[in-house]
């Protein structure tokens, strides 16, 4: 059996995952389908279209994920070409992990990918929790 290979990538702005999910919500009203531009093209498109997301580093955690939905070129601001991963709207909460910031994207897979936190937990409170509340805890590693 094969490992899924994933992108990890840092949020940029949003300093909290309702912020992130906010600012999307927005993009898919006024421009959709959903999709964030990155300047370099992946070269394992075809791998990551066969069930990959893009993993969130927002504020310092890695925390929540997107399933790509198709990798596409498009200009950017500038007119040069840019990679488009079209997103599916769902973020998907994910065991939180510290990272240290870098530029770009990654691949992700194998061991290095956070499982995702389960209808279980989101049932025990978790996930209402507020925001403020469930970054402290994940900060501290405790969720």
């Amino acid at each position: 059996m094969r490992a899924v290979l994933h992108l990890i990538k840092l949020s940029v702005g949003p300093k909290d995952v309702a912020t992130l999910r906010a600012l999307q919500s927005r993009r898919i009203e006024s421009d959709p389908p959903l999709r964030h531009l990155t300047r370099m093209m992946p070269k394992r498109v075809e791998e990551l279209l066969d069930g990959g997301s893009i993993y969130w580093v927002v504020a310092g955690l890695l925390c929540v994920r997107q399933r790509l939905l198709d990798i596409q070129t498009m200009p950017g601001n500038d007119g040069t070409p840019h990679a488009a991963l079209i997103l599916d709207p769902e973020l998907v909460p994910v065991e939180a992990r510290r990272m240290k910031p870098f530029q770009g994207w990654r691949y992700l897979q194998g061991e290095a990918v956070p499982p995702d936190i389960t209808a279980g937990a989101a049932a025990s409170g978790i996930e209402a929790l507020p925001e403020a509340l469930r970054r402290e805890l994940q900060l501290l590693c405790l969720i």
